[in-house]
């Protein structure tokens, strides 16, 4: 297998936290590209077992794991491999770890605690780090490897200052730069999307109306994007067309950020 023969078609992708909200809309987007998808869930097994029963197992494998315990994310990518008859070529580290976007309730500077933090950096950076070393040998037996980080505009412009979420994405950033100077003489490729709110997610969906409207008055497109759209992005990601772009950060947010 190399870079150039590689169709979507042909993958097997593991989204974690890949049931519900942004993870299901790229599930349900990779399946549309003929891809198999190892939909993993921690908590959400009905409707991890609703997108199998969908799509059929040939196609969809749901697999419970908690993306922080290394264990639990290996004995998913062996069974993934077991199931699909090959090994998992895509990785998409979508999985949030307890976390709503919801300004009015968020802890402020004077009284968030460090716990806070470890939990979102457990999740965004170990989680990320569990599934890459876990597909690290499929990926490098394919001569083929592509990792999906999913991000924020947050640390570029933090119109609500998530201080324990935002920083866990811009540590993710760091370590997606550092993976792809790592594993590129593997032909492993490591990027990022980063989104802002998007409308609506299980995440997003105790953000007041009025939030979302004055994103998208603050955007070139006037409009919030879906969920379905950022997922596009990451198919890119996923893709030959992008087998020379490693490393990078790509904000998929309307236009409201610009850098």
């Amino acid at each position: 297998m190399n870079a150039t023969a590689s169709p979507l078609s042909s993958q097997v992708v593991l989204v974690t936290g890949g049931a519900r909200g942004l993870g299901a809309a790229i599930s349900r987007a990779f399946l549309g590209q003929g891809a198999r998808v190892v939909v993993n869930y921690h908590r959400s097994e009905a409707a991890a077992l609703a997108l199998q029963q969908e799509f059929g197992g040939e196609r969809v494998l749901a697999a419970q794991a908690d993306v922080t315990d290394p264990a639990q994310v290996a004995s998913m990518v062996a069974r993934a491999r077991a199931h699909f008859d090959a090994p998992v070529t895509v990785v998409v580290n979508n999985a949030l770890v307890d976390f709503a976007f919801d300004g009015d309730a968020r802890p402020h500077a004077d009284r968030i605690g460090w716990e806070r933090f470890a939990t979102q950096f457990e999740g965004s950076v170990r989680g990320a780090l569990n599934t890459v070393q876990a597909t690290l040998e499929g990926m490098r037996e394919s001569g083929y490897g592509r990792v999906v980080n999913i991000g924020t505009n947050l640390f570029q412009n933090p119109v609500v200052p998530y201080h324990d979420y935002t920083a866990s994405k811009a540590a993710l950033l760091s370590l997606t730069r550092t993976l792809a100077v790592d594993l590129g003489p593997d032909q492993i490729t490591v990027n990022m999307v980063s989104g802002g709110l998007l409308r609506t997610t299980d995440a997003s969906a105790a953000t007041p109306e009025a939030v979302f409207d004055l994103i998208a008055a603050s955007t070139p497109l006037r409009r919030v994007t879906t969920p379905a759209e950022f997922a596009d992005a990451v198919l890119f990601f996923a893709s030959p067309w992008s087998r020379a772009v490693t490393g990078q950060n790509l904000v998929v947010d309307g236009g409201l950020v610009k850098d």
